[in-house]
């Protein structure tokens, strides 16, 4: 089979497989789709150990002694439950009304948001892989938030379709990667909020800034669209409680000054956010995604 055909196969195969997976959970009650998805959460960690030596090793650098080897593991693996149950969340966007949306989300810091609305510039909201990022954006907009997502373009465009019609069907707005600067662009002067996730390692296309302590390669990129508008930046993150509903947290909004060179206030923004990201994992450490390699990237000597 030409390598063309065999790639088309295979796109098709890893699509069937994405959706077969996704709709599992609209089979059953929602809260037994959320629970099932926890439990594949702790077989992952504990029996299929998909990047646990990762995970492990993250929270030890992040909160050394702070932290008993014990405590890691119980941690990673709620960690784990929390990221799966997330999943099935995102899963379950579909069949989720805006009421339903809204009993399960409730929103804190709404004055915050409407306050950056009304200079009428947009804003960027900024927040990390904590929590359920996913259904924070879809609650966004059933509190009548208008909420785009800058996402990745993945290399099977079949399975990023897929998913981003899974976000369009809660009413997100997509702006894939490859065009980010004229989608954030257009979005801002309709006034729209931008969500962007900014706490990957950046590799060589970021700067460094402390991350528990630790020089940290970030994306700028949240920081420089907030210099070059003058929009506003606000940090949100969402918790979950025990009976499966969350907590929405949007902070007081962020500014650069725009008269001011951006090699100084880029990094001054890319800080704080990151700063706030951590507060909020040292709160709930178990709701941070511990699986990506956070510190790959060393800074230059």
């Amino acid at each position: 089979m030409p390598s063309m055909g065999w790639k088309t196969f295979q796109y098709r195969l890893e699509l069937f497989g994405v959706r077969l997976l996704s709709s599992l959970p609209l089979l059953f009650p929602y809260k037994w789709s959320i629970k099932a998805g926890g439990l594949i959460g702790a077989f992952a960690f504990d029996v299929v150990r998909i990047r646990r030596r990762v995970t492990l090793e993250n929270l030890e650098r992040a909160f050394g002694d702070g932290m008993t080897s014990a405590e890691r593991v119980r941690t990673g693996r709620r960690a784990y439950v929390n990221f799966t149950k997330s999943m099935v969340e995102l899963a379950s966007l579909p069949r989720l009304s805006k009421e339903k949306l809204r009993d399960l989300v409730r929103i804190h810091g709404r004055e915050n948001m409407d306050a950056a609305f009304a200079e009428g510039k947009g804003v960027i909201v900024v927040t990390g892989h904590f929590g359920s990022w996913e259904l924070l954006g879809a609650s966004g907009v059933a509190q009548g938030i208008p909420v785009d997502f800058i996402v990745g373009e993945q290399t099977n465009t079949l399975v990023d379709d897929y998913i981003n019609n899974m976000r369009r069907s809660a009413g997100i707005g997509v702006i894939p990667k490859g065009i980010a600067v004229r989608g954030v662009f257009g979005s801002l002067k309709k006034n729209r909020s931008i969500a962007i996730l900014s706490d990957q390692d950046a590799r060589q296309a970021g700067i460094f800034v402390d991350f528990f302590g630790i020089p940290s390669s970030t994306y700028p990129g949240a920081a420089q669209f907030v210099w070059k508008t003058g929009c506003p930046m606000v940090f949100c993150s969402i918790i979950r409680r025990k009976d499966e509903t969350h907590d929405a947290w949007f902070k007081p909004a962020m500014h650069a000054d725009t008269e001011a060179a951006g090699e100084g206030e880029i990094p001054r923004l890319t800080a704080a956010f990151t700063k706030e990201l951590e507060n909020a994992i040292r709160k709930n450490p178990d709701h941070y995604f511990w699986a990506h390699k956070r510190w790959k990237t060393s800074p230059p000597e």
